[in-house]
C-alpha cells in the first residue's frame, strides 16, 4: 500500500515533541560550529580519485557527524545506518529529509577508516571535545544513551589540587573541611583548554535505547 510521505508540518510537530522529551541532539548541534572541521575533512576527498563517474560523494561534514553519532552512541556501522533511517532526531541532526540518500554501513566504515589512515580521527575528536569544553560541557566516547550534557560549576582549585583530583585523590584542604568537600564534584571529568581547566559530567537518561 502506497503511503504519502509526511508533510513538513507533520515532521516539525514530531520533532517538537521529541525535543520536548530529549533535546540532546538539538543542543549538540547548537553547541558545535561544524564548519571548523571542513578543512581537515577535505583531506579525505583529496585522496580519492578525481572522476565524475559514479554517485556524487557524501558531504564530508555529513559523514563526520555520522561518525560522531556512531562513536558517542556506541553503535556499529550497521546500527548507525539503521538508526539514521529509523530515527527522526538523527535525520534532523544530520540535516537529512526523507527523500535524501542515507550512507550505508560500508560507506560509514570506509569514511572512518580513511580518517584513521590519514591520522585525522584523534585530531578531529580532540577538537570536537575542546569545542564542548569551551562551552562548559564534556562527553565520554560510547557513553551516550539518549542522555544530556550537564554543566558543572567551575572549580576554584589550585593546580596541585587539580592534579590530585585527576589522580583520584582528595586534596588535604577538602578532606579537612567537609563543607568545602560537599561543594566539590570529584566524580566529574576534567578537561583542559589552554590555561583553563574545566570539568563536567553527563546525566544519562534512565531508559535504554533499542539498537537491536
Amino acid at each position: 500500500m502506497y503511503r504519502l510521505p509526511p508533510s513538513f508540518f507533520d515532521v516539525e510537530t514530531q520533532l517538537d515533541k521529541i525535543y520536548q522529551l530529549n533535546g540532546f541532539l538539538l543542543k549538540l548541534n547548537a553547541l558545535i560550529h561544524w564548519e571548523i572541521f571542513r578543512h581537515a575533512l577535505n583531506k579525505v576527498r583529496e585522496k580519492e580519485r578525481r572522476s565524475n563517474a559514479g554517485a556524487k560523494p557524501y558531504d564530508v561534514l555529513l559523514m563526520f557527524k555520522i561518525i560522531v553519532l556512531k562513536k558517542y552512541y556506541n553503535l556499529s556501522d550497521e546500527q548507525t545506518e539503521a538508526q539514521i533511517r529509523d530515527r527522526l532526531s538523527f535525520r534532523d541532526f544530520l540535516g537529512l529529509n526523507f527523500s535524501d540518500r542515507v550512507p550505508d554501513a560500508k560507506t560509514i566504515w570506509l569514511f572512518a577508516e580513511q580518517l584513521k589512515q590519514l591520522g585525522l580521527e584523534q585530531e578531529l575528536f580532540d577538537r570536537f571535545e575542546e569545542e564542548l569544553v569551551r562551552q562548559g560541557f564534556h562527553a565520554k566516547s560510547g557513553s551516550i544513551t539518549d542522555g544530556s550534557f550537564v554543566e558543572v560549576p567551575k572549580q576554584r582549585n589550585t593546580k596541585k589540587e587539580n592534579e590530585q583530583i585527576k589522580s583520584c585523590e582528595v586534596p588535604e584542604r577538602m578532606a579537612a573541611n567537609p563543607r568545602v568537600l560537599a561543594q566539590k564534584d570529584l566524580d566529574a571529568e576534567w578537561a583542559k583548554k589552554g590555561n583553563e581547566v574545566h570539568y563536567a559530567h553527563q546525566n544519562q537518561a534512565q531508559q535504554e535505547s533499542r539498537y537491536d
